[in-house]
Formats: C-alpha cells, sequence, structure tokens
C-alpha cells in the first residue's frame, strides 16, 4: 500500500455534486462549505493509495472471514444469554433473539481495519449499523479511477451489490409494497446517504419513501407511521439501534410488526463488547486483536479502551507504543469499556490511514480509505480513493 500524488479534476465539486455527493467540502465540525476547487476539506482527489492485487486479495478474504465469525458470534451471544453482559437493555432481548431466530436480512456492514507489519489485516472494530462513507465509497471513488486511473481497477462492487440485496429483501418481504427510510434531516450527510441507499433500491423494483426519525407516529396497536399516515412496514434507518430503543416511541418496538433495516440483531455487532467475546471464541485469530473486559489484562502494554457504544471516536483513549497517552473527549461510556491491544494504522508522513472494508449481504464489495493527522478516525477524517494494479 502506497500513497501517490494525483492531479485533481478540474471540474471534481460539479462531478461530485452531479451524484449526489453534496457534503464533500464539509469542515472540521461537519459544516458544509462552499466548495473550492484548489481544497479538500473532506474529500481528497490530489492523491490516492495503490495496492497490489495480493493486498485486495488479502483485504477480501479477511473481510469474509470476519463477517463470518461476527454471525457465529452473534449466535453465541444469544444461546449463552450474554445480551445483559453488553448492555443491552432486558426489554429489548425478545426483539433481538426473534429476529435473529427469524434470520431478519441485513443489507451492509463496515469493517474498520489496520494492516500489521506483514500486511495482514487486523480489525479495529464493526460498523454493523449505521455505516456511513457509502456514496463516496461506492460512487465518488469509482468515477474519479474511471476519470484518472482508467488502466486501473478498484475494490468496488458496492453498487451493483447494493441493489443486488435490496431484490433479496424484495423477495424475503413479498408482501410489503413500501419501503421507508429514516435518518436525521438535520444532518446533510445522513441525507446523502440514505437517497443514495433509497436510489438502490428502486433499482431493485421497490417503492421508497423518505421520513425525519423524529416523525414517526405510533398508535395504541404500537403500529408505526410516517406523516402520511401509511403504515412502516419495512424501514430502513440510518439511526443508531441504542437511540431508537430510547426514543418515546422504542417502548412499542417489542410489540410493534414493523420490521428494520438493519435488524434488531445487529445490536449486538454495533456493540463493542463483541470484540472480548470474539476474542474467547477465536484466540489468536490472526485477523482480530486481543481484547477484554478487564483492563488489567493491558496494565503496562500498549491499548485502546473503548466504550461499548460510540460514535466517531468519542471516547477512545489510545495507550500508544511510546506511552503517549491520547483521548477523545464525548459523551459515550455510561454502558462500560472493552479494552483492546493497540495496533498502530500505516501511516504516511504526518497522515494515519484506517482501511474500511463493505460487506454487502454475506460479501466483501468494496475498500475505503480515511486519514487523519491523528490514530483516531472520526467522521470528519479526509475520504481519499484508492486503485489497484493487477498482476
Amino acid at each position: 500500500m502506497q500513497r501517490i500524488k494525483q492531479t485533481p479534476r478540474a471540474d471534481w465539486p460539479q462531478r461530485l455534486d452531479d451524484i449526489g455527493f453534496r457534503f464533500h467540502s464539509i469542515d472540521k465540525d461537519g459544516v458544509a462549505q462552499a466548495p473550492d476547487a484548489g481544497q479538500f476539506p473532506y474529500w481528497l482527489e490530489d492523491a490516492a493509495y495503490v495496492f497490489s492485487e495480493a493486498e485486495i486479495e488479502a483485504l477480501w478474504a479477511a473481510t469474509r472471514e470476519l463477517h463470518a465469525r461476527f454471525l457465529e458470534a452473534v449466535d453465541y451471544v444469544i444461546r449463552a444469554n450474554l445480551l445483559s453482559r453488553m448492555a443491552i437493555p432486558t426489554a429489548y432481548e425478545g426483539l433481538i433473539r426473534a429476529s435473529w431466530e427469524r434470520r431478519d436480512p441485513s443489507v451492509y456492514g463496515r469493517f474498520d481495519l489496520t494492516l500489521d507489519s506483514n500486511g495482514v489485516p487486523k480489525l479495529y472494530e464493526y460498523n454493523a449499523d449505521t455505516p456511513t462513507s457509502l456514496i463516496e465509497s461506492s460512487l465518488a471513488q469509482w468515477f474519479w479511477k474511471t476519470d484518472v486511473q482508467p488502466a486501473h481497477d478498484q475494490f468496488n462492487s458496492i453498487h451493483e451489490a447494493l441493489v443486488e440485496r435490496w431484490g433479496v429483501l424484495r423477495k424475503h418481504y413479498p408482501q410489503i409494497q413500501t419501503l421507508h427510510f429514516g435518518c436525521i434531516f438535520d444532518s446533510l450527510e445522513d441525507i446523502g446517504n440514505v437517497e443514495y441507499m433509497m436510489e438502490t433500491a428502486v433499482q431493485a423494483g421497490w417503492q421508497v419513501k423518505i421520513l425525519d426519525m423524529k416523525r414517526i407516529g405510533v398508535d395504541a396497536a404500537s403500529q408505526f407511521y410516517d406523516e402520511q399516515d401509511e403504515p412502516i412496514q419495512l424501514m430502513f434507518k440510518l439511526y443508531p439501534w441504542e437511540w431508537i430503543i430510547r426514543e418515546k416511541f422504542g417502548r412499542h418496538l417489542t410489540s410493534s410488526p414493523t420490521r428494520w433495516v438493519e435488524p434488531p440483531w445487529k445490536m449486538i455487532l454495533s456493540n463493542k463488547a463483541i470484540l472480548p467475546i470474539l476474542w474467547q471464541l477465536f484466540p489468536d485469530h490472526p485477523n482480530l486483536l486481543p481484547a477484554s473486559f478487564a483492563p488489567y489484562q493491558f496494565d503496562g502494554v500498549p491499548h485502546a479502551k473503548k466504550p461499548f457504544l460510540s460514535r466517531e471516536g468519542a471516547n477512545v483513549t489510545l495507550v500508544q507504543d511510546d506511552g503517549q497517552v491520547i483521548a477523545h473527549e464525548g459523551r459515550y461510556g455510561e454502558e462500560g469499556f472493552i479494552y483492546q491491544a493497540f495496533a498502530p494504522l500505516p501511516r504516511v508522513g504526518e497522515r494515519y490511514a484506517t482501511l474500511g472494508s463493505w460487506v454487502v449481504g454475506d460479501e466483501a464489495v468494496g475498500l475505503c480509505l480515511r486519514e487523519e493527522f491523528h490514530p483516531i478516525t472520526k467522521n470528519t477524517s479526509y475520504f481519499v480513493p484508492h486503485f489497484f494494479i493487477k498482476n
């Protein structure tokens, strides 16, 4: 993996706008800025990462392997009654169990990875419930590659995989005509990701509607409704499960007929408490990092301290090889923390790169890279395109 300079397309802001990627110029607070063709506050195309075909094959294989192990872990957590150990409220255990036993279909997720000194992918965590960076991973970097690196390839079949996966759900829920999509309308990024998801669903034959999560209604029979009083039978939500269960309508989830994407069993995978459980189930797995609920196991050893539930690097603390401690503030951590062995990010100059490997259904389908000037990736860290050179 190498970071190389690239010549930006002269009209790159317009090219990104044309595909619905309208938050390419957000600042460090996530606020959209007037685009400047010579500045890259979020989307970055004066550089790219280049991989060998063997490196991409290793990432593909590791992603498939990790996804399979995570599904085994879900089954184990449910059978061993470990949901309370993950600080999941008892009231929702039945919802999760029923969702898993029905095998409610999932659509997507993203593994955050690093590479060790031998190029072996190592897992940081699984963004299994509400991963973003989707439109930039799927469309933006593909069109960039087509324009800038047409002779080479890219690990990216995300768009085709999403359309196919929505087709699978169309068959799984044959009686449902309208697929609702929900997010917070205050977030330009969330709306952009959801509108892109809606487009892939339309291509698979769905009728779609979008609504603000704050506008969901519910009746005495626990049926959810949109603002036009149409029943919500199936809903994709770019809204974390741990937030949903705290909403006013959350207490109706256990008796509501509504089905969800991502399904309730994803509450297990999106919780970092799954990481020590995975290490217990699969000790010394080549793609996992040692992890524990007990901080003493990492006394005097470089490690990361992570809340069970957190977003955008909030409340993560790193104790690095040189003893330096890096901590991000935030509002998470009341549920508890896990401790994970420290594994450095690939570094080029002053930039650290996190690899995001996408899963759609059960398949590994694409790669994205995020850059930051320190070792904790945030929501506004730079997005950098990639390509690989075939043998």
